[in-house]
């Protein structure tokens, strides 16, 4: 074999590549021989945490993976694929691309959104949707201006040239986030039945091409940034960051999916993290074949590159494609006709194993299941330990929190929380009408509601996590993420189906960090079982805390994203949340307690952050949904808006604004008035009914054991609060609209 470079391969070598000496000696006893430096370069990036999740696999297995709408089992494509009936199929996931945001923020978001849509359309699906999740330090710090601006962009950029709109996400400040801020992508396609392609390289002897982008230094290495503490020094891993096209990912798509009718491809891959590497081990080991791979003839930007910087370059755009043998001028027809690189770089082997040619000369060889999760990778069970600060939680006493003599002073502080106001300054950036199949964009509902074209179906979709709750209780935490995620699409008139998450915690190695991931996968996969929505696969994201002077570690809030697919079956049946008429009467569906734990409330008028995640119990959530979508069902009611980040008041504001309606409501004497306005207890939803409904609407409920309280009425232009005038609906709207814009531009 030839030699990799000059580079004599030890345990310290191992070790800058990020492996450990243990793992170094388990890749000699599979090579049966010390690897040489290309060897050990491909063992190092699928081996990280980012590819293996050696680290999590274990955990992971322990979620619902089992649905009758479920099409492939969770991981075993690049994206989960559910019927939603009429010969249709949707596929969905969400990822993370956190560590090259924080660093360099435009390109880091940009290649993110590509990077997901690619695991759609390399399924035969066609991206419809987009959606986010961002994570961000103190919006007054210039750092953060700077994030937030370089990711917004980025995203905005990115998708609106590809054409896919953005239907919905969140976006959440909190000083956690100052240094390693995160940008998790989600995309959501949709494909016939039987047009579907397997991440797969069946039959031995087929050729494999490359196709898409030419192969360039950017990304290399991406993998193992992505699996370890960024640092002061982070900066100086800046060529691990990709740099996108979306020109080029937007031909990339169309000839992906005009190829796959031609009936030449037998698989396909995207080359996201680990590039080549990873493409051709999973499709390798997957069906239990091998390749023959010859390097030299892959298309590259830059001259004389390495082997080992071919083959873990994490360039953009990228595709992997088995073709049939027989149908090679076929498959090249497509991606000349859209002036597409096809090039054929080697074929398929029943080795087992993938063989690396470079110069005529074998420069890597290594057999291809060893390297997959699931495969010979290894496995840690890591340890944990109930964090410390959980002390500081206990101790909390609502008792001590005095109830403020202004109330309406503090409704106006809460209200102005940077988490809280008009994302307007962000969405004005993304552009969420391309296709037409958005149905949010005029009057917007709990969950986005995206067209399915030539059906009477929408498709209901969202991202969901209250990072603070899973820091108050990682297991309660996480089992509302995804009771809030099904609660947004039932009051949007939809069913919930299946999830794909994005795990955003500490580093693995941090005991406490590990028991909030631990912790937070038993919540998130019991309320997955109670909600009949198994998880089709997603992200594992580790290493999210910062270094600072003087070596303290300070991991980010654990953050465990939902991202959630539901069903409407009749686009008659869906939901907004607005105010429809006045006179209409408000009713706060479900019970509420005195109770202001982990509110933002809590947090912005009295500056406590440490309090107990606040009340909820899965099976009166599960209650409270059932009620919901049977008013909507019924045509009970003319909105529906649940209660969530901010209380009560948050939500009646929301929907006032966008019914361009006041209202007028009681406070319940049974509870504190603030615990009433702004706490966060869980299982609740405001609706408006015509008064001519109140009756049988009261029955139903009654009849459901679900609490119903009426709060009020919708009224003209002003907000009235227990008779007393909180002001014009006009001057809470420019406070809502325009307060983000003014702290992110100053």
């Amino acid at each position: 074999m030839a030699a990799a470079n000059d580079v004599k391969v030890d345990v310290e070598v191992a070790k800058n590549l990020g492996l450990t000496a243990d793992e170094f000696d388990k890749i000699i006893e599979i090579m049966g021989r010390t690897p040489n430096f290309n060897e050990l370069s491909i063992f190092s990036v699928m081996w990280s945490e980012h590819c293996s999740y050696k680290n999590s696999i274990m955990w992971l297995k322990t979620l619902p993976r089992d649905g009758e709408r479920l099409l492939v089992e969770a991981g075993e494509e690049n994206a989960g694929l559910v019927d939603i009936g009429g010969g249709l199929a949707c596929a969905f996931k969400i990822e993370s691309h956190n560590h090259p945001s924080a660093i360099e923020p435009y390109q880091g978001a940009a290649t993110g959104v590509g990077g997901i849509h690619r695991d759609i359309f390399t399924m035969g699906a066609r991206p419809i949707a987009s959606l986010n999740s961002l994570r961000f330090g103190d919006p007054e710090l210039p750092h953060t201006k700077h994030l937030v601006a370089g990711v917004v962009k980025g995203i905005g950029d990115y998708g609106n040239c590809f054409g896919v709109p953005v239907v919905g996400g969140e976006v959440y400040f909190h000083p956690s986030y100052n240094q390693n801020i995160l940008v998790n992508a989600m995309s959501v396609g949709v494909v016939k039945h039987g047009e579907t392609v397997s991440a797969a390289a069946d039959g031995p002897g087929n050729p494999v091409f490359i196709v898409g982008s030419a192969t360039g230094k950017d990304g290399i290495h991406g993998a193992t940034f992505a699996s370890a503490d960024l640092t002061e020094d982070s900066a100086d891993d800046l060529p691990a960051v990709q740099v996108g096209d979306p020109f080029q990912e937007k031909l990339l798509l169309e000839a992906s999916l005009e190829v796959i009718q031609t009936g030449a491809v037998v698989g396909m891959q995207d080359m996201g993290a680990a590039g080549i590497t990873c493409s051709t081990s999973e499709m390798s080991a997957k069906s239990g074949t091998g390749m023959r791979i010859d390097l030299d003839k892959v298309p590259t930007r830059q001259a004389d590159m390495k082997p080992w910087e071919i083959l873990l370059s994490e360039s953009q755009e990228r595709m992997l494609i088995v073709c049939k043998k027989g149908m090679e001028k076929e498959l090249l027809a497509v991606f000349d006709k859209w002036d597409l690189e096809c090039e054929e770089i080697g074929e398929v082997t029943d080795t087992g194993r993938l063989h690396f040619y470079a110069g005529g000369e074998l420069v890597a060889d290594v057999p291809s299941e060893p390297l997959v999760l699931g495969g010979g990778a290894p496995v840690y069970e890591r340890e944990t330990a109930r964090p410390k600060y959980f002390d500081e939680i206990e101790a909390f006493s609502m008792d001590a929190v005095p109830v403020p003599e202004n109330m309406q002073e503090a409704a106006r502080k809460t209200f102005l929380s940077p988490s809280l106001v008009s994302k307007q300054w962000v969405t004005d950036q993304y552009d969420g009408t391309v296709r037409t199949n958005s149905m949010s964009t005029n009057k917007p509902s709990d969950a986005a509601l995206v067209r399915v074209k030539g059906t009477d179906k929408a498709l209901a979709v969202t991202t969901d996590c209250n990072s603070a709750y899973v820091y108050a209780d990682p297991y309660k935490g996480a089992m509302i993420a995804v009771a809030e995620a099904a609660r947004n699409i039932v009051c949007s008139g939809g069913e919930p189906v299946a999830i794909t998450n994005c795990l955003n915690f500490g580093n693995p190695y941090n005991p406490e960090a590990f028991y909030q991931f631990v912790n937070a996968i038993k919540g998130m996969g019991e309320a997955c079982r109670a909600f009949g929505t198994p998880v089709t696969g997603g992200n594992v994201s580790f290493y999210n805390q910062s270094q600072y002077e003087g070596g303290r570690i300070e991991p980010v809030y654990p953050t465990p994203t939902i991202g959630m697919l539901g069903v409407v079956e009749n686009l008659k049946r869906t939901m907004t949340l607005d105010f429809k008429d006045q006179g209409d009467v408000i009713y706060l569906i479900g019970d509420s307690h005195d109770d202001i734990a982990s509110s933002e409330y809590l947090r912005r008028v009295h500056g406590i952050e440490k309090s107990p995640v606040p009340h909820f119990e899965l099976e009166e959530e599960q209650e409270l949904q059932k009620a919901i979508a049977g008013l909507i069902q019924g045509k009970m009611i003319k909105s529906a808006h649940d209660v969530s980040d901010g209380g009560l008041f948050q939500s009646l504001v929301e929907s006032a604004i966008e019914g361009g309606h006041g209202f007028r409501i009681d406070t319940d004497p049974a509870f504190r008035k603030d615990a009433f306005l702004f706490g966060e207890s869980q299982s609740r939803v405001v609706v408006t009914a015509d008064e001519s409904e109140s009756a049988r609407l009261e029955d139903y409920l009654r009849d459901q054991g679900v609490g119903v309280h009426v709060l009020g009425r919708v009224t003209g232009i002003d907000l009235i609060v227990d008779d007393e005038n909180w002001g014009d609906l006009s001057e809470w709207m420019v406070m809502h609209e325009l307060t983000l814009g003014a702290i992110l531009e100053a």
